[in-house]
């Protein structure tokens, strides 16, 4: 299983728990949960709208997949 997100991170770095964020945006607990363990993934839409509750940049939630500069 790939890491995509960084949910479970930057929800730690805030102290914030993915109970809260599910209560912001509408989704189950479970459904946050399975975003935090990266066993599902939201779609963008709903990326977008985590980026702007937890006010971070969206690519904030991302792993990079690149090494910048890298040759």
């Amino acid at each position: 299983m790939d890491v995509i997100n960084r949910i479970k991170v930057v929800l730690a770095e805030k102290n914030i728990t993915n109970k809260w964020l599910a209560e912001q945006i509408g989704k189950d607990q479970a459904t946050v949960s399975k975003w935090c363990t990266n066993s599902a993934q939201p779609d963008l839409y709903t990326l977008k709208r985590v980026s702007e509750i937890l006010d971070v940049d969206i690519k904030d939630l991302l792993w990079q997949t690149k090494n910048v500069g890298a040759k």
